[in-house]
């Protein structure tokens, strides 16, 4: 092997940095603050209410604009929560960066990506990805897999002189390539830039809420324009007064604080989940990990520890080699790989001697193959052929050897079989007449929160499935030790059918599967797809790339490969699959809660636009000042929105979010509008003379706030001491309104007599039992 090239010198690479030709591709993995900003501020709604406020302040009083301000604090909010998501996720995902190792001045140094220069020299080993477009310097037995740009599933071998492309990584051997283009002109740079950047869209929710808006600005307009005609006719005599109410018809009907709502509680969880050194790459993994019901687990990195332990080794009767010779050989085969994997660094950890071997040509370990091999030259000048690897790949089925190998299998061990190759390491059929050496038993270190963590995926019934390239009794034997459910029938999947729902079938009667090749994965997460599951899909080595980027919700370890970091959309940076539950834990709290305060925004908006389309329809002037619905805003939905979004919620997440919402939503706005407008009409024909409108408005707005209450009540069920404390703040809230005198004159609320305020406090109890009895048969109809 002829001696590495030195790569670029210190002075070749500050030319290269002077002429700009630096891989200076920006990897965002957050939106930028002009981006949180402009997303924050310039919105439809905010326009609507920017315009209705600006109408206001001409006409005033002030205290009828007061809605203006509050969508001012609240985009403030969602500014501020959102850049301190953007701070922890640009930290979290600077700590997770690939750094490329790059041979300047003839030592290899590790670098960030944007650092790489034209020319540079960069190794490559399994498990990294290429950051820029090249030509292969060097290989030794380097295999690239190019699926995710290409699509074709094989890996590629490559020799000196091939092209490398950005966006592909390695899957077996290694090497180093010359990079000829870097920045935005490598194949893949706009690919990984977007790729890697912050997102709040493709989730259900978010779509859903969008749908919503999108049909209410549909019922706004027509609703908008004849409450405005009917306005300036009834009150002709004050075009003044006729504005504000017409404002007071229309602010209520936009939902603008679910929107917001929803990028705050998106924004918390981020930095909640950072907290646990959880990257969530896309903002929607958390809203997809909690609706996911099938986890796939490989076995080695997250049930079991990455490292590994030689626990015995067996020299097989009649191999005619003693366990000194085996040694050596086992010793060489670990220095013939520059970039060993668990289990030959384990046997290098044991066996560090291989002097005098000379390795003259080597084959990587693929998962693909399950075996690694080397051919050397002994100290006695005799050649020889090695493989290293799966026994029941390299040993023919009913082989003797296999019977004793599967009681270690049954103990939770892993065993490689060393054999001596007849054939050369090239020959497709090296593997037939092998002469089996020796079996190195290694002992798998489970992880101490594995338990645990399958524990708590069974109790929110959500199905964990063990996939691993391992043999399936060895992986059987460790999600037993775990207490997995049906760890006890192991399957090998080279025994899996390939048609696809033949497949699903018995994935979903299996929970542990070995053997299974990196194709293989893929087929399974698509047959556990195509069965209506939402799949999750953890892994750290580069065999499980391919079915992290086809699973719903990849997920990869912090120590995996850049490969599979660069796929999945939620990296555990510490390592500990325990994180999941956190994970999972924040996606339902922000699902469940979300859908819980969307009911009381559109509760609003469906009162809103029936008040609207009566007072059009009965010719009388609008019940209530800009000022009245402020309130009753903030302290029926604002206030407690913001508690009830960021509380606990274990319920696990449903689909159908807007029918979900709609259909407790549409009948309880219809009993609210209903009600208040017949106390309104009722107070009409009992109060007459000067201020008749203002007692009509105030009885109006007591019966409305009670009913609103009631909606609040039933959405903040099962009550704690803080949900019955933040109902009875808001009661209390109101209360203080009315017994204030300045409040009183500044809200334009004044409960005349007794009569009216008794009459509207029972249609407001006859409303809140018409309430109950809707939301119990829309459950029993329309169960969710």
């Amino acid at each position: 092997m002829s001696d590495p090239h030195p790569g670029l010198t210190s002075r070749e690479v500050a030319e290269r940095v002077a002429r700009g030709e630096v891989n200076d591709v920006p990897v965002r993995s957050s939106r930028s603050t002009a981006d949180i900003v402009r997303a924050n501020v310039f919105t439809r709604f905010n326009a609507i209410i920017g315009v209705l406020f600006l109408i206001i302040l001409a006409v005033g009083p002030l205290q009828d604009g007061l809605f203006g301000f509050v969508i001012i604090a609240n985009t403030a909010i969602g500014i501020v929560q959102e850049l301190r998501a953007k701070k922890t996720l640009d930290s979290l995902a600077l700590i997770g960066e690939a750094r490329p190792t790059v041979r300047r001045d003839g030592t290899p140094t590790a670098i960030a990506t944007g650092e790489i220069v034209l020319g540079d020299v960069i190794e490559l080993g399994p498990g990294d990805k290429c950051v820029v477009d090249g030509e292969v310097l060097e290989t030794d037995g380097l295999e690239i897999d190019e699926s995710l740009l290409t699509g074709e599933a094989d890996p590629v071998l490559k020799q000196p002189g091939d092209k490398v492309m950005s966006g592909s990584f390695v899957v077996a051997g290694g090497g180093a390539f010359t990079a000829t283009k870097v920045g935005r002109e490598a194949y893949a740079a706009q690919l990984a830039e977007e790729a890697s950047r912050f997102t709040l869209v493709h989730s259900e929710l978010r779509t859903g809420i969008s749908q919503i808006l999108k049909y209410v600005t549909w019922m706004m307009v027509p609703t908008a324009i004849g409450l405005i005609v009917s306005q300036l006719f009834v009150e002709e005599h004050d075009w003044r007064e006729a504005v504000r109410r017409m404002v007071a018809g229309i602010v209520p009907m936009v939902p603008e604080g679910l929107v917001l709502l929803t990028s705050v509680a998106f924004a918390i969880g981020v930095i909640r989940l950072g907290r646990k050194q959880c990257l969530v790459q896309e903002l929607p993994a958390i809203e997809g990990l909690a609706r996911v019901d099938v986890v796939c687990l490989d076995k080695t990195g997250t049930l079991t520890e990455g490292g590994m332990d030689v626990s015995e080794l067996r020299v097989l009767p009649g191999s005619r080699a003693d366990e000194r010779y085996v040694r050596q050989v086992l010793g060489a085969l670990g220095e013939s790989d520059p970039r060993p994997n668990a289990s030959l660094q384990a046997i290098i950890d044991a066996y560090p001697d291989g002097a005098g071997w000379r390795c003259t040509e080597s084959l990587p370990f693929s998962s693909a193959r399950k075996y690694s091999g080397a051919s050397f030259n002994g100290p006695d000048a005799e050649s020889s052929n090695w493989l290293l690897g799966a026994p029941d790949v390299l040993l023919p089925s009913g082989d003797s050897t296999l019977t004793e190998i599967e009681g270690l299998n049954a103990q939770g061990l892993r065993v490689l079989l060393l054999a001596r190759a007849e054939r050369e390491l090239d020959d497709p059929r090296v593997t037939e007449g092998v002469r089996p050496t020796a079996l190195v038993v290694l002992e798998q270190r489970l992880r101490s929160d594995a338990a645990d963590t399958l524990r708590y995926f069974a109790e929110q019934n959500v199905s964990a499935k063990v996939i691993s390239g391992d043999n399936a009794v060895s992986v059987g034997a460790v999600a037993a030790k775990l207490a997995l459910p049906g760890a006890q029938a192991p399957m090998d999947a080279r025994r899996l059918p390939a048609e696809r729902d033949a497949m699903a079938e018995a994935l979903d009667e299996g929970a542990v599967f070995g053997r299974v090749t990196p194709q293989q994965k893929r087929d399974m997460v698509g047959a556990l797809q195509s069965r209506g599951h939402t799949v999750a899909m953890t892994g750290d080595g580069v065999n499980d790339v391919l079915a992290l980027k086809d699973a719903d919700i990849g997920v990869s370890m912090g120590s995996g490969s850049e490969a599979t970091r660069a796929v999945a959309q939620i990296v555990l940076l510490n390592n500990s699959f325990a994180t999941l539950p956190s994970v999972v834990a924040e996606g339902r709290r922000v699902i469940g809660n979300i859908t819980r305060v969307a009911t009381l925004f559109l509760t609003k908006t469906v009162y809103s636009v029936l008040l609207a389309i009566l007072v059009v329809c009965t010719r009388v002037p609008y019940p209530f000042l800009p000022r009245h619905l402020t309130l009753l805003s903030t302290l029926t939905i604002g206030v407690p929105a913001f508690f009830l979004a960021l509380a606990p919620n274990k319920e696990r997440a449903r689909p159908h979010f807007v029918r979900r919402v709609m259909r407790y939503a549409v009948p309880s706005g219809l009993i609210a509008g209903a009600a208040t407008f017949a106390t309104y009409l009722l107070a009409r024909h009992h109060y007459s003379g000067v201020g008749a409108l203002d007692a009509e408005t105030s009885v109006a707005t007591l019966t409305l706030f009670l009913i609103s209450m009631w909606v609040l009540a039933i959405i903040a069920r099962p009550y704690t001491w803080w949900r019955i404390a933040l109902v009875a703040a808001m009661g209390a809230g109101f209360l203080i309104v009315l017994v204030t005198p300045w409040l009183q004159r500044f809200f334009a609320l004044k409960l005349v007599g007794t009569t009216m305020p008794w009459a509207a406090v029972a249609i407001a109890a006859v409303a809140a039992v018409a309430l109950e009895l809707s939301w119990r048969w829309v459950s029993r109809r329309f169960p969710p």
